[in-house]
């Protein structure tokens, strides 16, 4: 199923698309796999709120977040996702350590193989334990699409294997990104990882009961604005959201940006590991020798768990050369091949002047990460971006290039 909509899909049309969804499923327990509050703008929120509320009454319904490595939820954040329809105490907490069992492997012949030689050994297919609990009747897995810097565009099978996925996988499938190239991949389908997905999709999912609900959305004045949804199991959906995903969240300017102000919603982005969003959807658009000044008022973290915040305090984002070194000798990033690629996708390369802007970490604590620092009302003031509109803006003379949230797209020059 297809809708699509360029003002943006409304709650009736959704509701009418989520209900045919159901038609002719005797489902008596159902798993509802959303993002969690880091996509907000997804539209996944309120879809997932839809089918909650479908379903509760037919149906035992457990909800999920698909939060891969990052922080659970708060009862403050599923209120305002879910739209007070899913009560917290609902929800599931997936942890990628613990929570998982594998179902198999994808052969290092194959990885070799997908990534010409750069990466080359297996991959653990893990995935959270409920993903194979035969008394589900239906696994409903809700996401958007939009480009990504480990596979290239987000979403479809990324929500298992990678949201709700393992250690092995998370940490496997981020170097594979990284030894292939972010520039070769992303806003692309058909990547390495995504080929991994594909395998294991295909040989472990293929009796599993997912049901994909796709989106692709655009922003307006806080808004989500749904302007795709796709509803199945077959991949040509899925390259359908990845096409209008390109028309929609992909930007080609004509010439590099000298100058960036990129703004991270406190709501939304409270660590580097998600903030750093800002430096890698705009690296390709970025003129060598240019500035990046990342409005932070809520990063107050690097990693979203304990152990990712540490080793990024012990090394920084000091670039792939380095970090690629530093994996021939030390353990903890051997063992960590998710917070090594995360070093190399928050780095500018020595192309471009990184410049983090916070309240919740102090200087200290960003120039040890390697960044440069400015105190964040101090930024504040001098970029104000109730005054700023999307894209190019000039100020006191000088031009700069305004990106009012980074996880919504990507910029690059054609």
């Amino acid at each position: 199923m297809v809708l699509l909509s360029d003002e943006g899909l409304d709650e009736g049309a959704l509701r009418n698309a989520l209900e045919k969804s159901l038609e002719g499923k005797q489902l008596r327990r159902v798993l509802l796999l959303p993002p969690d509050y880091t996509r907000m703008y997804s539209g996944a929120g309120k879809i997932t709120a839809l089918y909650y509320r479908l379903l509760k009454d037919r149906s035992e319904v457990d909800v999920m977040p698909a939060l891969g490595t990052h922080e659970p939820m708060s009862p403050a954040e599923c209120e305002a996702f879910f739209e007070g329809a899913i009560p917290h105490e609902k929800l599931i907490v997936h942890n990628w350590r613990t929570d998982v069992v594998k179902l198999g492997e994808v052969p290092a012949s194959f990885v070799s193989e997908v990534s010409d030689g750069l990466f080359t050994t297996k991959i653990d297919v893990e995935v959270n334990t409920h993903i194979v609990d035969p008394s589900y009747d239906c696994i409903i897995s809700v996401g958007q699409v939009v480009p990504h810097e480990v596979v290239g565009m987000a979403n479809y099978s990324k929500n298992i294997f990678v949201g709700c996925g393992g250690y092995s996988m998370i940490n496997s499938s981020h170097m594979l990104g990284v030894r292939w190239g972010m520039e070769r991949l992303m806003g692309k389908d058909f990547s390495p990882v995504r080929k991994v997905f594909d395998y294991a999709d295909e040989r472990f999912l293929k009796n599993i009961p997912v049901l994909y609900v796709l989106t692709v959305t655009t922003v307006e004045h806080d808004i989500a604005r749904i302007h795709g949804l796709y509803i199945g199991r077959d991949r040509s959906l899925f390259e359908q959201a990845v096409s209008l995903s390109r028309e929609k969240n992909l930007t080609v300017l004509e010439r590099p940006i000298k100058k960036a102000i990129v703004f991270l919603d406190p709501r939304e982005f409270k660590s580097t590991w998600l903030g750093n969003k800002a430096i890698y959807r705009a690296r390709m658009a970025m003129a060598e020798g240019g500035e990046l000044i990342i409005l932070a008022p809520g990063v107050r973290k690097f990693g979203e768990d304990q152990g990712n915040d540490a080793l990024i305090r012990k090394y920084g984002y000091i670039g792939r050369e380095k970090v690629l070194a530093l994996m021939e000798t030390e353990e903890d990033l051997q063992n960590n091949m998710s917070v090594a690629a995360h070093l190399i996708h928050g780095s500018s390369e020595g192309k471009f002047r990184v410049v983090y802007c916070t309240a919740l970490l102090s200087e200290e604590e960003v120039r040890g990460a390697a960044f440069d620092y400015m105190p964040y009302n101090e930024a504040a003031a001098c970029y104000d971006t109730a005054k700023l509109k999307e894209g190019y803006n000039t100020i006191d003379g000088e031009e700069i290039y305004y990106i009012s949230n980074p996880a919504l797209g990507l910029w690059t020059c054609a």
